[in-house]
């Protein structure tokens, strides 16, 4: 008699146990796949563009979004081409993303243009109130939030550092594209700031590797005359031709982003752009939980860093000075 009750109780408990597991396994779904479009200024061969979509990436990684697993990411690269910048962002759209980081002012303009609904998070912008990407830093407004790269005050660093490095300048060149970057947010800076370090600025719109060449070759002829390279991805993407003509004519430049330096440029004066995207990524996150972009103020950096190249100064015939010197995070020798 004990046998067949034990009989039964082991029926019993296989019994239940085969209903139980198929109501586990319906209980344990697959997590939801979430979508995130991301639109690049720069090509996807390009190695800094690269680092920073990688600080992006991580970011994410840190938060629990593993891209194939909960997440799935598409990426378009404009690859410097303003007329890229439209139909990539409608190929975007068509996807119908949870959220969209844009890179760079014409890539977010595109999104925007595009849908006024989808969360939009943007990095590698300076101005976002001038264009009306957002109604203020504090309360965007829309659906449109982000990190921004630089405040238009920073021109006077810039003009600062080369009045410092060359102190007999006496004329600037602030060269970009105004398609490309937003060109006359630093063009008024400058102009406020220049005349009190007795510099002449000369603004000076781009869109073409023969506009840069133009442009950089026509300051050379007249003495005394340096540069001034604000983001832009337009002269990012022809980073190699600006250092190759600052070095040809002797000219004294101060870049918005480091990799110029670590090419071959003199300096700049900029932040740490990967860190920037990993900030991206945390509002990315934010709204995939169901934030509003509306609720998320626009973050402006609090670090610099400058960078000095050694080996530039020296066959520009410049001598660093020891204020610059000390004040570098990093020295190129």
């Amino acid at each position: 008699m004990a046998i067949d009750i034990g009989r039964r109780q082991f029926i019993s408990v296989l019994g239940g146990a085969a209903v139980a597991w198929p109501l586990a396994a319906h209980t344990q779904q697959p997590e939801r796949m979430r979508r995130i479009g991301v639109l690049i200024a720069q090509g996807e061969d390009d190695l800094d563009m690269q680092s920073r979509v990688a600080g992006f990436r991580q970011g994410l990684e840190r938060l629990g979004w593993s891209d194939g697993r909960n997440l799935r990411v598409d990426y378009r690269f404009a690859a410097g081409h303003a007329d890229r910048f439209q139909p990539l962002a409608k190929e975007l759209i068509a996807l119908q993303p949870d959220v969209i980081l844009a890179q760079s002012p014409p890539a977010v303009a595109a999104m925007q243009r595009e849908s006024r609904a989808i969360p939009i998070v943007f990095v590698d912008i300076s101005d976002p109130i001038g264009p009306g990407f957002v109604a203020s830093l504090a309360r965007p407004g829309g659906n449109l939030t982000g990190v921004i790269s630089f405040e238009a005050s920073i021109t006077g660093k810039w003009l600062a550092m080369l009045k410092e490095i060359a102190p007999g300048l006496a004329r600037v060149a602030l060269v970009g594209n105004p398609k490309t970057s937003s060109f006359d947010y630093f063009k008024q800076a400058a102009e406020a700031t220049a005349p009190s370090l007795g510099i002449e600025l000369l603004p000076n719109q781009v869109e073409t590797a023969a506009d840069i060449e133009r442009v950089i070759d026509g300051l050379a002829r007249v003495p005394n005359g340096g540069l001034i390279l604000p983001p832009d991805s337009t002269t990012i993407v022809h980073r190699d031709l600006v250092i190759a003509l600052a070095g040809r004519h002797r000219l004294p430049a101060v870049y918005a982003f480091r990799v110029f330096v670590v090419a071959g440029g003199l300096m700049s004066y900029s932040i740490d752009f990967v860190e920037r995207y990993r900030q991206a990524a945390a509002y990315v996150d934010r709204i995939l939980h169901g934030a509003n972009p509306a609720d998320l103020p626009v973050q402006a950096p609090t670090k610099f860093e400058t960078v000095v190249n050694l080996k530039t100064a020296k066959a520009l015939g410049l001598t660093v000075p020891p204020g610059l010197l000390v004040a570098a995070d990093e020295v190129i020798e």
